[in-house]
């Protein structure tokens, strides 16, 4: 008989490690006092501790005559308000101060409201201005030195004596102000950076999804242009004269369509392995002048190409490719038959010209009017193409008849923009 084996013992889950006191404190240190979670319970409790400690101090320190009824109630009146630090921190210290000074004045123990008088003075300077919690501080030590001097020689010498720590609660204050501001500013500035990046995130998407576009409208006008005209060609060699079969003009025209489709599938493949890229920056292979002969070939155009013994920037190199594309596929679906197109493409130093003409009869019409009335993107396709590098399109219907585009694309980096 087969034994049992007992079930394996799973660990429990780590327990996320417990914040220690120091990062505790620079927390709440660094929180806006006014977002604090459960401020009104800490306030609670901060009130009945230094309740306590007054209480604590008044019992047991001589610096003064014992509180009477009216000492223990002046005293709690300037205890009791300390609950309520955050929400109005003014008013607080105001209330405190009415309580201290006639309880300072009537010579109780001048230690007991101490805490309290502290406590309020750090909350206001951690609130308000620099220059509100300069002026608090002159009036609450003129203030205390006009009350302790009026309760004698000696008191009045200790409490200037001991004025330093009312400066130096206002300036820890202050500094605790300062230090969660810039916390702010840094938590403001990092939300910003972030609300930033996905914003440019997205406007880079939406930029690829229009370069995507683009070369889709390109490609596929293009091919389906050309597989139309060479299947009218092959229709025609069969119903023109059928007794007088050319077989060799069918067997182009049908080669030149399997030659167009694959070409076609392959630059599409091409063109969306962008949406399965891993990289945010990968584009794919563009494409570039050396497949312009192909191109123009396909059209039954003629070509004239000039570049220089440099490389040119792949970003104008596919700019002028789907450039001459688009013009092609207007000047055979607009041009007419019996259409010539001329292609020439000449490096001028700093820029690259690209010009395609026809002289079809209808070239003038088709393009610019769909274009214009929105139904077709073709010219508005090009002129964001030489827009992309930094160049200028403008297409229309030529003088002695004919449509012709006309592209400056420059080649100075400077001017490019990829």
């Amino acid at each position: 008989m087969d034994a049992v084996s007992p079930p394996p013992v799973t660990s429990p889950p780590s327990a996320r490690p417990h914040p220690r006191l120091g990062e505790r404190v620079l927390t709440a240190v660094s929180r806006d006092p006014l977002t604090a979670p459960n401020r009104r319970r800490n306030d609670a409790v901060l009130t009945v501790a230094v309740a306590a400690l007054a209480l604590l101090l008044g019992l047991v320190v001589n610096d003064g005559r014992d509180p009477d009824a009216l000492g223990w109630l002046l005293l709690a009146g300037a205890v009791v308000p300390l609950a309520w630090r955050r929400e109005h921190p003014g008013l607080v210290l105001a209330l405190v101060l009415l309580c201290v000074a006639p309880y300072h004045a009537m010579d109780n123990t001048h230690a007991a409201p101490l805490p309290a008088s502290l406590i309020a003075l750090y909350t206001l300077a951690a609130t308000a201005r620099p220059r509100v919690t300069l002026l608090v501080g002159f009036g609450v030590i003129g203030l205390t030195l006009t009350v302790m001097f009026g309760v004698g020689a000696d008191e009045g010498l200790e409490a200037l004596r001991t004025s330093g720590w009312i400066f130096a609660v206002l300036v820890f204050g202050v500094d605790v102000r300062v230090y969660r501001r810039y916390v702010a500013s840094v938590v403001r500035r990092a939300e910003h950076a972030e609300r930033t990046r996905e914003e440019e995130a997205a406007r880079r998407v939406a930029e690829e999804r229009l370069r995507i576009a683009r070369d889709l409208h390109d490609l596929l006008a293009h091919s389906i242009t050309l597989i139309g005209v060479q299947t009218s060609v092959a229709s025609h060699v069969l119903t023109v004269d059928p007794d007088r079969l050319d077989r060799a003009a069918i067997a182009k025209a049908l080669d030149d369509i399997a030659e167009t489709c694959r070409t076609a599938r392959g630059e599409l493949r091409t063109t969306l392995e962008v949406l399965r890229a891993d990289g945010p920056d990968w584009d794919g292979p563009l494409p570039d002048l050396a497949a312009l002969p192909d191109l123009v070939r396909a059209a039954e155009a003629r070509l004239t190409l000039r570049t220089g013994d440099g490389p040119l920037p792949s970003a104008v190199q596919a700019a002028a490719y789907r450039i001459v594309q688009e013009s092609l596929t207007n000047a055979v679906r607009h041009g007419g038959p019996g259409t010539g197109i001329s292609v020439t493409v000449l490096d001028r130093g700093g820029e690259l010209t690209v010009t395609v003409t026809d002289d079809g009869d209808g070239g003038g019409v088709g393009p610019v009017t769909t274009a214009a009335d929105g139904a077709g993107y073709g010219i508005i396709g090009m002129r964001e193409r030489a827009r992309s590098v930094g160049g200028t399109l403008s297409a229309g219907p030529r003088d002695g008849g004919g449509f012709e585009v006309a592209a400056v694309l420059p080649l100075r980096q400077s001017e490019v923009s990829a």
